[in-house]
């Protein structure tokens, strides 16, 4: 349940009763700003739901597992469901995968995420010393990114980033959207390394389930 006495109004992060993380093996952390305004990992849930999670926010959240790293060349993907668009939200918030999770859990941890909106937009963002965007504050629209046909209608995404030589990619329900070079990454106030963690990224005031979550790197495929 979302809300309840002393919610901020607006598109204000809204505390997620009963929440924090009930799968096994994971962990995660809100952002800077959410925690700045009195929010923790406790105001949003994650929970098993049948073959996959379920998120629920509050504050926009992070989650991954300790052990799952990823060197070298790879890909990590994750197939993601909103049942019901802007349900908990007044416009459109995005969700999806993260890769190059270097000191989790710390104020320096660092990393690039891949996330995708209902309305056919998507964004390619991260944290270093400070947050950072690769395609601009709004994010881009690509065909690719799939619409949902209206508020409280389900839409879905599977999106994918992958390390190949010396270029990262972020593929959207199988299209590439977005390529970077390493060094536009890897450098002064972004990444420390395309090496790394590895996990799930959701905004603020959003309800979806993911499935099929997996990483391949060379011929080892590990998957929940």
């Amino acid at each position: 349940m979302i809300g309840g006495p002393g919610s901020p109004t607006a598109d204000g992060s809204r505390a997620v009763s009963n929440g924090g993380i009930k799968v096994r093996g994971w962990t995660g952390m809100v952002d800077a700003i959410e925690e700045k305004a009195g929010m923790s990992i406790n105001n949003a849930e994650l929970a098993q739901d049948g073959d996959g999670l379920r998120s629920t926010t509050g504050p926009a959240v992070t989650y991954w597992r300790p052990d799952d790293k990823a060197t070298g060349d790879y890909t990590v993907s994750a197939s993601f469901t909103e049942p019901k668009y802007m349900n908990l939200n007044t416009h459109p918030h995005p969700y999806g995968v993260f890769i190059a999770g270097n000191d989790m859990g710390t104020p320096d941890q660092s990393y690039l995420y891949c996330a995708a909106y209902g309305n056919g937009t998507f964004i390619v963002r991260g944290f270093g010393p400070a947050p950072f965007q690769m395609n601009g504050e709004k994010g881009e629209v690509n065909e690719a990114v799939h619409k949902a046909e209206g508020r409280g209608r389900p839409v879905s995404q599977d999106i994918t980033l992958s390390v190949k030589g010396n270029q990262v990619e972020c593929s959207i329900n199988g299209t590439v959207v977005a390529t970077y070079d390493k060094s536009a990454l890897v450098t002064q106030g972004k990444l420390k390394s395309t090496d790394g963690t590895y996990g799930l990224r959701f905004a603020h005031n959003t309800e979806v389930k993911s499935t099929a979550f997996e990483t391949h790197i060379y011929r080892y495929l590990d998957q929940f």
